[in-house]
């Protein structure tokens, strides 16, 4: 008769680490041992952010960027630029992109790109809402700047993007190719993101 030598409340915590993305099995170990060390206020401290997180943050309805309050700082902002939305994979690029300082327009987060591969199409991305919003006049004469990552899906999902958006007749740019081939957005320095913006180019 096998016995198991894991108290079952450490197995179920290294499951749940290994459920995470790029947490493999023995970094969830890793992470699980580690909690058990640290001090109880520690873990309580990151329990209760993770709820607070779940409990707190939501989706703007506007942008899909995420947000305490509907909508977020940046759509409710009378500072920015309503003529341009930047489109962009996951609400961490955003973070990049602002940190550039050169971007001041609106965004629009994907959650994502087209990959076929792993069963994500065009309608589990929030492209319709994209083009609700350019339809409904928010940038009219204005701008849509494609900002996907320079990958395989990223490139496919701009593509598909700049043919679902060329009827409604505004200006599709890309980022320029300053960013590296197959690397994420998120993980660009702030030169580079600068001066893909500015050296952005029509499709």
């Amino acid at each position: 008769m096998s016995m198991t030598i894991t108290p079952g409340p450490v197995a179920r915590l290294i499951e749940e680490f290994g459920r995470l993305p790029g947490v493999g099995p023995k970094t969830a170990s890793r992470l699980t041992f580690f909690m058990l060390r640290s001090p109880r206020e520690q873990a309580i401290a990151l329990a209760e952010a993770i709820l607070e997180v779940k409990e707190r943050v939501t989706l703007c309805s506007v942008c899909f960027n995420i947000t305490e309050s509907d909508p977020c700082a940046i759509c409710a902002g009378h500072d920015r630029e309503r003529d341009q939305i930047c489109v962009v994979e996951e609400p961490l690029d955003i973070l990049a992109l602002e940190r550039t300082g050169e971007y001041k327009g609106l965004y629009h987060v994907l959650h994502g790109a087209i990959s076929p591969v792993d069963g994500i199409g065009p309608e589990k991305l929030r492209i319709k809402e994209l083009k609700a919003r350019v339809q409904q006049g928010l940038v009219e004469g204005g701008e849509v700047i494609l900002a996907t990552n320079h990958d395989m899906p990223g490139n496919a999902t701009a593509m598909y993007i700049a043919r679902d958006l060329i009827p409604t007749g505004v200006k599709i740019t890309r980022l320029a190719s300053g960013l590296p081939v197959g690397g994420d957005l998120e993980y660009a320095d702030e030169v580079t993101l600068g001066r893909a913006l500015a050296g952005r180019r029509p499709l």
